[in-house]
């Protein structure tokens, strides 16, 4: 009995050292901003600070799940998500600062277009967030959707893309609506809550981290439609098509560790899963980490470190942060949202 554990305690201990152990990278050419990061052992993001997205804590530390998108990229790199950097950049920075190389990844960045696409030298890697702009009302007034604001005043900033998409939201229905015009949002979400109008539009992103401020956040809901499609993602530079790929799986690993039900307070468990997804999702079996330069256990690091997509959601957005939002467009799909992912495999 004394020999067969020992020999188990050998083969645990040989097992968890081929996964856990940083073993040497697999020998292809890496690309440049891979090799940048590994040489100054630290990974450079630029966000834009936004409730719910990025923003520093009393203690001056970076949170939010853009903050924690670019911590999952540095587990996976660097075996540290505390190796992630911040820098904060307005909007009108963010792109120039990805392309001039001060930063290695931009994490807060404007929603997915063509034209930003394709016409600035970046690429978006994949959608984080299904973004778009909605309504926030009154529970009392009973509003199921947005079909049922025929008559309502909108409050709205003025000579923005919302102010715009909600006459044109109106005007197709052929319904009745005023719209309510004030230099800055946060004017327009103070007259709301003065209950100067029926509603405040902007994006849904934005209004969940409105409602909060409030004066009772609790009596205030943001509708389930949709009036424009503003789907959100970490840049890259183009060129580096290593890069992108090591970002890309990043979060696909996230997603489909959440589909596999592998959260972060599970991971460690789910090692001895006979499930062969996850076995080769966490490094277990076969060596996915090669092609992206990593070692095998990279995603399990992602995992382990900073968690699933839904441990990231809720801990910044969801039920777990004071925005309590429901993850909608951006619920698995399995689960009746958009998020989906290719295999690890």
């Amino acid at each position: 009995m004394i020999r067969c554990r020992f020999f188990l305690s050998v083969a645990a201990a040989f097992l968890g050292g081929l996964l856990l152990a940083p073993p040497a990278r697999a020998q292809i050419e890496i690309g440049p901003t891979l090799a940048q990061v590994l040489k100054r052992e630290q990974l450079v993001c630029g966000v834009t600070e936004s409730p719910g997205f990025a923003q520093k804590d009393g203690a001056g530390v970076w949170r939010g799940f853009e903050a924690d998108l670019c911590r999952a990229v540095a587990s996976a790199v660097l075996d540290d998500p505390s190796k992630a950097h911040f820098v904060a950049l307005l909007p009108k920075e963010r792109v120039g600062a990805l392309q001039n190389g001060q930063i290695d990844l931009l994490v807060s960045a404007s929603p997915w277009t063509q034209s930003r696409d394709a016409g600035q030298k970046v690429i978006y890697v994949a959608v984080a967030f299904y973004d778009g702009q909605g309504f926030l009302v009154r529970r009392q007034r009973g509003f199921a959707s947005a079909q049922d604001l025929d008559g309502a005043s909108i409050c709205v900033e003025q000579g923005t893309p919302s102010e715009l998409e909600a006459a044109d939201f109106f005007r197709t229905r052929k319904a009745k609506y005023e719209l309510k015009l004030f230099p800055a949002l946060e004017d327009a979400a103070k007259a709301y809550d003065q209950n100067k109008c029926d509603a405040l539009t902007a994006d849904v992103s934005t209004l969940n981290g409105l409602r909060v401020g409030l004066a009772a956040p609790a009596d205030h809901v943001v509708l389930p439609d949709y009036l424009t499609k503003a789907p959100r993602g970490p840049l890259v530079r183009q060129g580096d098509d290593h890069w992108l790929n090591i970002v890309r799986w990043t979060l696909f690993a996230m997603l489909d560790a959440e589909e596999l039900d592998v959260s972060k307070e599970s991971v460690d468990a789910a090692l001895n899963s006979e499930n062969p997804h996850i076995r080769r999702l966490l490094g277990v079996d076969g060596a996915l980490g090669d092609d992206l330069g990593l070692p095998h256990a990279w995603a399990y690091r992602i995992v382990k470190e900073v968690g699933n997509y839904a441990d990231v959601f809720e801990r910044n957005l969801g039920q777990g942060a004071p925005f309590a939002m429901e993850r909608r467009l951006n619920a698995l799909w399995t689960k009746g949202g958009l998020m989906y992912a290719p295999p690890v495999r």
